[in-house]
């Protein structure tokens, strides 16, 4: 999601600056871990599981980074952040990037100096309210208190929304996620409203999720992706082709299934074998070694596996793919060639 306004951007800047001088690249192999900012809580996105572990589709991402890097896809701190610490929290190198549905914007890449290395989840904000609301459209929610995030751009969409239809509402601040599940289902707000994908991971942890309903209004574009500093190129490097990777291999067909076959000798496709390591020197671009690409693979399983994994029809959740299908099938999902 969304924009922190506590602090300065001039702030920010001195800070980015600062942490990435150091070079985070040398930095991560040196401590021989991955700081990794995820979010308090957001099933499918990033949560611990019962056993404490981390999970989820931006999980995945940071353990592609740390599989690439490191050799060890577990290799990671993963740091919990809310909206408004997450940017404090890159800026001032407490961790080395940021995989929390964050959303793409301008003031973020200029203002805050920011790089989004790509766009790992194409989304756009929405409402959830209960069924016995009797409301089918969010323009029929004039009047209604609506619990909201503080610290990000989610504020302003909504504030837009009801000022451009003449309606009005009641905000009721929350600050993560739990807190915005916890003010909803007691009733103290009629409406929670945040990215859509966000929506159905909250109302897939209900006891009873068919009492509520997520409108059909998206009122926002909300691309959200893995975040580094501005002013470390290379490190920025790492992270984008470790993510680009994973939709690579899903465009290509390697899987968790067929990687170790496919790394084990040259193919007849000349970009899997760049990939893979068996032509070029791709790993040495990044400043890594030839089998980096395989190693993320291995980790993770490729884009398609992470998302039906995580948020597809092997969750919970059970989202459609809808824009984040690959090109080919009618999404924007789309890797840069590896040449």
């Amino acid at each position: 999601m969304k924009k922190s306004v506590i602090f300065g951007a001039a702030t920010v800047a001195c800070l980015s600056a600062g942490a990435a001088a150091a070079g985070t690249l040398d930095d991560v192999k040196a401590r021989g871990k991955l700081n990794c900012g995820v979010t308090t809580g957001v099933v499918g996105f990033s949560a611990p599981n019962a056993e404490g572990v981390w999970e989820g589709f931006d999980v995945d991402v940071c353990r592609a980074v740390a599989a690439a890097v490191l050799g060890d896809s577990t290799a990671v701190e993963f740091v919990p952040t809310t909206p408004k610490t997450r940017f404090t929290a890159l800026s001032a190198g407490e961790i080395d990037m940021l995989s929390r549905v964050t959303t793409w914007t301008l003031s973020r890449d200029a203002d805050l100096k920011f790089t989004f290395v790509g766009v790992n989840y194409y989304d756009g904000q929405g409402f959830m309210v209960p069924k016995e609301l009797g409301v089918s459209s969010a323009k029929e929610l004039d009047g209604a208190t609506v619990c909201i995030q503080t610290g990000t751009t989610t504020e302003l969409n909504l504030a837009d929304f009801f000022r451009s239809n003449n309606i009005s509402y009641e905000p009721v601040p929350i600050e993560t996620v739990a807190e915005a599940q916890q003010q909803y289902l007691a009733g103290s707000c009629d409406v929670f409203t945040t990215d859509a994908s966000q929506l159905a991971s909250t109302r897939a942890t209900f006891e009873t999720p068919g009492d509520h309903t997520i409108l059909g209004d998206i009122i926002s574009k909300e691309p959200l992706g893995p975040t580094v500093r501005h002013g470390d190129d290379e490190w920025a490097d790492v992270v984008r082709w470790s993510y680009n990777t994973l939709v690579a291999a899903e465009e290509l067909g390697i899987t968790s299934a067929n990687i170790a076959t496919l790394a084990g000798e040259k193919t007849d496709n000349p970009e899997i074998n760049r990939l893979l390591g068996h032509e070029g020197s791709m790993g040495e671009m990044l400043g890594l070694d030839a089998d980096w690409a395989v190693r993320i693979i291995s980790a993770v399983g490729n884009y398609g596996e992470s998302f039906e994994r995580h948020l597809g029809g092997q969750s919970a959740i059970g989202l459609a793919r809808g824009l984040n299908a690959l090109w080919t099938e009618g999404g924007l999902q789309y890797s840069p060639p590896v040449r």
